[in-house]
Protein backbone atom coordinates (compact mmCIF):
# COMPACT_ATOMS: atom_id res chain seq x y z
CA UNK A 1 0.00 0.00 0.00
CA UNK A 2 1.55 3.33 -0.78
CA UNK A 3 2.12 5.67 1.93
CA UNK A 4 0.32 8.47 2.67
CA UNK A 5 1.80 11.51 3.68
CA UNK A 6 0.28 15.18 5.36
CA UNK A 7 1.41 18.45 5.09
CA UNK A 8 0.00 21.93 6.77
CA UNK A 9 -1.84 19.86 9.21
CA UNK A 10 -3.91 21.22 11.92
CA UNK A 11 -6.39 19.35 14.08
CA UNK A 12 -9.07 19.94 11.40
CA UNK A 13 -7.42 19.12 8.02
CA UNK A 14 -4.12 19.15 5.72
CA UNK A 15 -3.30 21.73 3.13
CA UNK A 16 -1.91 18.70 1.22
CA UNK A 17 -2.04 15.02 1.31
CA UNK A 18 0.09 12.41 -0.95
CA UNK A 19 -0.79 8.87 -1.74
CA UNK A 20 1.54 7.54 -4.09
CA UNK A 21 1.50 9.61 -6.79
CA UNK A 22 -1.51 11.64 -6.10
CA UNK A 23 -1.72 15.13 -4.56
CA UNK A 24 -4.46 15.94 -3.02
CA UNK A 25 -5.14 20.06 -2.03
CA UNK A 26 -7.65 21.76 0.84
CA UNK A 27 -10.05 24.10 -0.87
CA UNK A 28 -8.36 27.39 -1.03
CA UNK A 29 -9.64 30.88 0.74
CA UNK A 30 -9.19 34.34 -0.72
CA UNK A 31 -8.31 37.06 1.05
CA UNK A 32 -11.46 38.95 2.37
CA UNK A 33 -12.50 42.60 0.76
CA UNK A 34 -10.28 42.02 -2.37
CA UNK A 35 -11.49 41.91 -5.78
CA UNK A 36 -12.32 38.68 -7.40
CA UNK A 37 -10.04 39.15 -10.35
CA UNK A 38 -7.14 39.71 -7.03
CA UNK A 39 -8.44 36.84 -4.96
CA UNK A 40 -8.80 34.66 -7.83
CA UNK A 41 -4.55 35.67 -8.69
CA UNK A 42 -4.38 35.02 -4.95
CA UNK A 43 -5.37 31.32 -4.67
CA UNK A 44 -3.97 29.99 -7.99
CA UNK A 45 -0.74 31.34 -6.16
CA UNK A 46 -1.46 29.41 -3.59
CA UNK A 47 -2.26 26.42 -5.48
CA UNK A 48 1.21 27.05 -7.36
CA UNK A 49 3.25 27.31 -3.91
CA UNK A 50 1.36 23.97 -2.91
CA UNK A 51 2.04 21.96 -5.62
CA UNK A 52 5.74 22.85 -6.21
CA UNK A 53 5.94 21.94 -2.47
CA UNK A 54 5.56 18.25 -3.52
CA UNK A 55 7.33 18.32 -6.84
CA UNK A 56 4.07 18.45 -8.93
CA UNK A 57 2.57 21.62 -11.18
CA UNK A 58 -0.69 22.69 -12.51
CA UNK A 59 0.34 20.78 -15.76
CA UNK A 60 -0.32 17.87 -13.31
CA UNK A 61 -3.78 18.65 -12.41
CA UNK A 62 -6.68 16.23 -12.94
CA UNK A 63 -9.65 18.14 -11.26
CA UNK A 64 -10.35 21.68 -10.38
CA UNK A 65 -13.50 22.55 -8.35
CA UNK A 66 -14.36 26.18 -7.66
CA UNK A 67 -16.53 27.69 -5.38
CA UNK A 68 -18.10 31.49 -6.07
CA UNK A 69 -20.14 33.44 -3.14
CA UNK A 70 -21.61 34.93 -6.42
CA UNK A 71 -21.87 33.44 -9.64
CA UNK A 72 -22.25 36.82 -11.29
CA UNK A 73 -18.36 37.06 -10.44
CA UNK A 74 -18.09 33.65 -13.19
CA UNK A 75 -16.83 35.39 -16.38
CA UNK A 76 -14.01 37.79 -13.77
CA UNK A 77 -12.74 34.74 -12.08
CA UNK A 78 -12.54 32.06 -15.34
CA UNK A 79 -10.69 35.58 -16.91
CA UNK A 80 -7.62 34.97 -15.06
CA UNK A 81 -8.40 31.18 -14.67
CA UNK A 82 -8.00 31.34 -18.31
CA UNK A 83 -4.82 33.16 -18.16
CA UNK A 84 -3.17 30.66 -15.90
CA UNK A 85 -4.16 27.28 -17.02
CA UNK A 86 -1.98 25.72 -19.44
CA UNK A 87 -3.59 24.88 -22.40
CA UNK A 88 -3.12 21.61 -23.53
CA UNK A 89 -3.46 20.20 -19.92
CA UNK A 90 -7.10 21.68 -19.09
CA UNK A 91 -8.12 19.52 -15.64
CA UNK A 92 -11.83 18.58 -15.54
CA UNK A 93 -13.58 21.28 -13.85
CA UNK A 94 -17.02 22.51 -12.00
CA UNK A 95 -17.98 25.65 -10.70
CA UNK A 96 -21.04 26.46 -8.48
CA UNK A 97 -22.08 29.09 -5.85
CA UNK A 98 -21.73 28.57 -2.59
CA UNK A 99 -21.81 30.84 0.89
CA UNK A 100 -18.83 30.60 2.76
CA UNK A 101 -19.14 29.01 6.13
CA UNK A 102 -17.15 31.45 7.72
CA UNK A 103 -18.74 34.73 5.35
CA UNK A 104 -20.76 35.45 8.55
CA UNK A 105 -20.99 39.20 6.89
CA UNK A 106 -22.32 38.60 3.41
CA UNK A 107 -18.95 39.40 1.40
CA UNK A 108 -18.12 37.92 -1.43
CA UNK A 109 -15.28 35.29 -0.79
CA UNK A 110 -14.27 32.95 -3.45
CA UNK A 111 -13.54 29.44 -2.01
Amino acid sequence: MATIERHHSNHRMSQIVTHGDMVYLAGQVAAPGASVTEQTKGILEQIDTLLAEVGSDKEQILQAIIWLADMSDFAEMNAVWDAWVPQGHTPARACGGAPLGSDAGGGRILR
